[in-house]
């Protein structure tokens, strides 16, 4: 036990320290951590530096962050879960202002028109997916995905999931261990030709135990799932709930989940509105029909509007709030939090400046532009784009095995060039062999995509 206080550290005064001790039962802070394995905990002394002035470790900081490399730098072409889209200069202008961005977590006496900015922004994103009901977001796509497969968990009484092989394999580990121990996810297997789920494949592992199938459109892989009728309908046929994750930006050219069976939506909102900001800017979206089954299940803050007690005056606050954790607390369905409500705000600013023809247009753009990348690459010689038949939104895996070169090769020489080269596959899917996931999007020109091919040609 330390002999003194600390200056920023809470309860390091050894007298109060002694009596917390004391009123939970234990002798030593030791005690506290005897569930941690001995090989996990660090007993030397931290190598921490004598501390710097201010204005020094300004500088000294600045010196390390200004060793990344960003996309305003570098001509980019990564995806796979995070994209570089256009962001309005008002999407930040108003989650920056400070009415939201210190006060989008407070309590209903608090701010009223929090909670009318966060209903704008599920009833615009209901009207996108072409759903009723949408909550308050939550950390991002994998999160929304595993709490889907929990929702159905709790309606259904079964404990499995049937998911997609080409499903992202970090989301699958959130999913996992998110699910886990009450739901085990099983993969199913893909077509080699089109990457489209196996439906043989599916209605094998389909069961009486099987509380949700889950897919993605486009999936992981780029391409589009042409089936997703067909797999609601074998899911439906063994009383299972289709789950169907989403990147927000294809909707305004591909149909809705909901038009193909979906009982859940789900998705990133990180397309609408949100800077890529190192990986992060993430936040996920749930969306269900307007069936109480379903919506008791949200563990997560629903806002809706209703009359007040003077005539014509309508406000905005929580619906059916005693199913949450913040109601139930350690007896919850799930603890959620509101640390990306303001993510919602944002992508409820984004949708509102685009519309259905914006958000149309921003679809047919990135096709076109999609399509155009896939051919120009697809002309290099050994080089093959896509490597599935099917079609693509924004992103199409490249196939380099012909080339006799590795994608860690290529990509460090478009790296050299000042260009972020497609994602490298060969670790995620290694019978693909030397493939890559590129990304395009509506902030790429066709200079910068006949820049990429030809110092992709160069390299060859």
């Amino acid at each position: 036990m330390r002999k003194t206080a600390h200056p920023y550290i809470p309860n390091t005064v050894p007298e109060v320290q002694e009596e917390m001790l004391k009123e939970i039962g234990v002798e030593t802070i030791e005690e506290l951590f005897v569930g941690i394995p001995e090989e996990l905990q660090f007993k030397g002394e931290l190598n921490i530096p004598e501390a710097l002035p201010e204005y020094e470790l300004k500088k000294y900081v600045e010196g390390i962050l200004n060793k990344n490399k960003t996309a305003d730098e570098y001509l980019n072409f990564l995806g796979a879960g995070c994209w570089n889209h256009f962001v309005p200069a008002v999407c930040d202008e108003v989650n920056q202002r400070a009415e939201f961005v210190t006060g989008y977590a407070g309590d209903p006496y608090e701010d009223h028109g929090r909670f009318q900015a966060l209903f704008e922004y599920q009833s615009l994103m209901a009207e996108l997916v072409d759903m009723d009901v949408v909550n308050v977001p939550t950390f991002d796509w994998a999160q929304a995905a595993a709490t889907s497969i929990r929702m159905a968990h709790r309606i259904t009484g079964r404990s499995e999931a049937l998911l997609p092989k080409t499903i992202s394999p970090d989301r699958l580990k959130i999913i996992e261990n998110y699910c886990s121990p009450q739901v085990t996810c099983i993969l199913v297997d893909y077509e080699e030709d089109s990457g489209q789920i196996s439906l043989s494949d599916l209605e094998g592992k389909l069961s009486e135990n099987t509380a949700a199938v889950y897919f993605e459109n486009p999936s992981y892989l780029g391409f589009i799932e042409t089936k997703g009728q067909k797999i609601s309908n074998l899911a439906k046929n063994v009383g299972a709930i289709t789950i169907v994750g989403v990147d927000p930006s294809s909707l305004g050219v591909l149909e809705p989940p909901s038009h193909y069976g979906a009982d859940i939506v789900c998705g990133d909102l990180q397309p609408l509105g949100m800077h890529m900001n190192y990986g992060g800017g993430h936040a996920g979206f749930i969306a269900t029909h307007d069936d109480l089954t379903f919506i008791k299940e949200y563990p997560s803050r629903l806002f809706g509007i209703a009359p007040t007690i003077v005539e014509g005056e309508y406000g905005f606050g929580d619906v059916f709030y005693d199913r949450t954790s913040f109601a139930q607390r350690e007896k919850g369905k799930e603890s959620v939090g509101t640390q990306t409500a303001l993510w919602g705000i944002t992508a409820g600013v984004y949708l509102s400046l685009l519309g259905p023809n914006g958000m149309y247009e921003l679809g047919k753009t990135i096709m076109q532009k999609s399509q155009y990348a896939m051919g120009e690459i697809g002309n290099i010689p050994n080089v093959v784009a896509s490597r599935f038949e099917s079609a693509n939104f924004k992103e199409f895996v490249v196939d380099f095995n012909r080339t006799g070169k590795t994608v860690k090769e290529i990509n460090q020489y478009l790296l050299d060039n000042g260009i972020f080269g497609g994602k490298d596959l060969s670790e995620e899917f290694p019978e693909f062999g030397q493939c890559a996931l590129f990304c395009i999007t509506e902030i790429h020109t066709k200079a910068d995509i006949d820049r990429l091919v030809q110092t992709i040609k160069d390299f060859l």
